[in-house]
């Protein structure tokens, strides 16, 4: 741990030499180490030599950059500017994200991450760097948070945005042990995403999580097989109702298929619907053509049942929840994507 630390506060000074390198009236005249514990403000004493003297920075250092890190960090800092007036902070992580960079503006103190990306305002001093890659970016989490797991937990969360839950309770809805829905719970709170309540916890901003899920998430991580047929798209998804429903088959129509039956603004010449692993030869029943190119009918195997938690029947066919047709409708680059706008729109923020 100690040389985990250690490693962590070079690269921190490393990151801030980097950030002020090319403003010829600031240069580093000193770094000290505080001698605090690692999570207390601040972990680095710097002083820096500016046009109108010295200026002294207080810099805390964290291992994860999400906001709620983030944002007990800043508070640490402005405690400590009480203290020591004048002094100016500075929150650096490996990575930082977009809201905890957020945080940080508001709140008057610059952030520096890993890879070069920096705000730094005081004074005459304004040193900003967006967009620089991070290798850093903490990808372990991302897919902790948007598991096949997880992603029950979210489907549950998300499908009932207003309700407050116990870990329990989420569990057994979700179909998913309790120790999952704990981690998903973590790293939901340390991004922010919900809050702790007397009656349990539940989701603050349902629509930031849903586009940040659908930013890390594909449907082709499904098994998507392709086919032409000569039929209409309304009578295939009713071949696909009557022959999954005679072979006692979970399926659910997806993507445009469901958003054209949800929100009248979708329209769609293209069949989508998730059909269960089976033996049965789905294709030849429905008499469809394997195609390489010009399909029209694109059945779904599941990478996990979760896919079909809260279907629901529409004129008679059963249709994916809300949120999982979203997150099938913003993988299609360009039409798909402005699809899905339009059904966040008419759909799923009427019921938030």
């Amino acid at each position: 741990m100690e040389d985990m630390a250690r490693k962590r506060k070079e690269m921190a000074v490393e990151a801030l030499r980097n950030c002020f390198e090319r403003v010829p009236f600031a240069k580093i005249e000193s770094v000290e180490d505080a001698g605090g514990d690692i999570e207390a403000a601040p972990d680095l004493r710097v002083t820096l030599l500016v046009p109108e003297g010295k200026r002294q920075l207080a810099v805390a250092i964290r291992n994860n950059g999400e906001p709620r890190i983030a944002r007990i960090a800043v508070r640490d800092l402005l405690d400590w500017r009480q203290e020591f007036p004048g002094t100016y902070g500075v929150f650096v992580a490996p990575y930082i994200s977009q809201r905890s960079a957020g945080i940080c503006a508001d709140e008057g103190v610059g952030y520096v991450d890993f890879a070069g990306n920096c705000r730094i305002s005081f004074g005459q001093v304004l040193i900003e760097r967006e967009g620089k890659p991070n290798l850093f970016v903490q990808r372990r989490g991302l897919r902790s948070a948007y598991s096949k797991k997880a992603a029950r937990v979210l489907r549950v969360l998300l499908s009932r945005p207003k309700e407050a839950w116990k870990v329990q309770d989420l569990a057994e809805e979700a179909d998913v042990s309790i120790g999952q829905v704990s981690k998903v719970k973590k790293l939901l709170n340390d991004r922010e995403f919900i809050s702790e309540e007397r009656v349990g916890f539940r989701l603050r901003e349902p629509e930031a999580l849903l586009k940040d899920w659908a930013r890390n998430y594909t449907y082709k991580k499904n098994r998507v097989r392709e086919f032409f047929s000569l039929k209409r798209p309304a009578e295939i998804e009713e071949d696909i109702s009557r022959v999954c429903d005679s072979g006692g088959l979970l399926y659910a129509l997806t993507a445009f298929s469901a958003a054209a039956r949800l929100a009248p603004a979708v329209r769609t010449e293209r069949v989508f619907a998730y059909v269960e692993d089976t033996t049965e030869d789905i294709e030849g029943l429905l008499n469809l053509r394997r195609v390489s190119s010009g399909a029209n009918v694109s059945l779904l195997t599941p990478y996990d049942e979760g896919v079909f938690y809260g279907r629901k029947e529409v004129d008679g066919i059963l249709v994916a929840s809300p949120i999982q047709v979203y997150l099938d409708l913003a993988g299609f680059r360009g039409r798909g994507e402005e699809a899905a706008e339009v059904f966040l729109k008419e759909v799923i923020s009427i019921g938030w």
